[in-house]
């Protein structure tokens, strides 16, 4: 399909001349005497691949018309400009490439230099398309696999312990809930959530038969236990992806008032994210069915919840988890 050009000049001999030039490269042109006219063309009828347009013109000049198409839509407002003068003008030239124009074309046209400064813009925007479209696809790959392989991990992690099955991806979906009733944006949600599926990975490192023990852990055994944040840390703290991944491991057994292992950290020293994951995971350790318990009714829960805030939990995260407990009026949110 040949390329689109529109040419916008209040004089015709100009129009004519730089659509003579064009067609015969065998471009499609199509011609406007106004700015006003070119905003509503492009409305009605789409974007072309570039606009020639001219600075001097009655009632809307070259300049407000660029700024009344950079308003519109995205498809029109990243359509390539050049514009076209009669004068030299290296005023007219700087403000006319802060407003977003590509070139300047000074006439009267010379025909090769018209043909080769537009068929250049036009080739160098669709190769700069082309590019972000194989960056987007590439993108969308590479996360397509990261994803995999964090299911892949959640899977191993949860195959770990007997009696914790879903526990990481229901973590991860209290976290992540969490954080969208506080407002954090849909990426800083889907952050907290790998984190969630991820916290526990430090647990592949602990013996089986330590992490299904049904008997009381001995201080040897629970000093394992203990070691799975560490663990989990060194697991994550390198994978480029995800810088932060490692963030929700290695805090999520921190206390809010200090206590917390592996590094005692206090209040808001904690990360945010790490807070976040230490309600969510409480809350699923005690609604999730042990060696030595059942589920726990839901009114013991959320006591053990209002009892640990400012304690083990950050408050404000704390009371969004209570709110939630609230609405659950037939008590879903547990292990099925």
């Amino acid at each position: 399909m040949a390329d689109w050009v529109i040419v916008v000049d209040d004089d015709t001999a100009n129009l004519k001349m730089a659509g003579h030039i064009l067609s015969k490269a065998g471009m499609r042109v199509t011609a406007l005497k106004s700015g006003q006219a070119l905003l509503r063309y492009v409305a009605e009828h789409g974007s072309p691949d570039l606009i020639l347009l001219d600075i001097l013109m009655p009632d809307m000049d070259g300049f407000e018309t660029l700024l009344k198409l950079r308003e519109q839509e995205e498809s029109v407002k990243e359509v390539p400009v050049i514009f076209l003068t009669a004068n030299e003008d290296e005023e007219s030239e700087t403000k006319g490439l802060s407003l977003g124009a590509m070139d300047f074309i000074k006439k009267p046209f010379v025909s090769d230099v018209l043909t080769l400064r537009v068929r250049h813009i036009i080739d160098l925007v669709h190769l700069q398309r082309n590019l972000e479209a194989e960056v987007e696809k590439k993108t969308a790959e590479n996360q397509k696999l990261f994803l995999h392989v964090v299911s892949t991990l959640t899977t191993a992690i949860d195959a770990k312990d007997t009696y914790t099955n879903g526990h990481s991806n229901r973590v991860a979906f209290y976290a992540s809930e969490i954080a969208k009733r506080l407002g954090y944006s849909e990426k800083e949600q889907s952050d907290i959530y790998m984190m969630g599926l991820l916290h526990d990975v430090g647990k592949i490192g602990v013996p089986d038969t330590v992490i299904n023990k049904p008997a009381k852990l001995t201080e040897d055994e629970f000093d394992k236990i203990k070691n799975h944040p560490v663990m989990g840390a060194r697991i994550l703290k390198n994978i480029r992806e995800m810088p932060k991944l490692a963030t929700g491991a290695r805090w999520h057994h921190e206390r809010y008032s200090g206590g917390g292992y592996p590094d005692g950290l206090i209040g808001e020293d904690i990360p945010k994210e790490a807070r976040i994951i230490a309600v969510a995971d409480a809350y699923d350790a005690m609604t999730s069915r042990r060696s030595y318990r059942d589920i726990l009714p839901q009114g013991i829960v959320r006591e053990e919840i209002e009892n640990g805030k400012g304690t083990q939990f950050d408050p404000d995260f704390a009371d969004v988890m209570l709110a939630m407990i609230d609405e659950d009026i037939d008590y879903k949110l547990r292990e099925e």
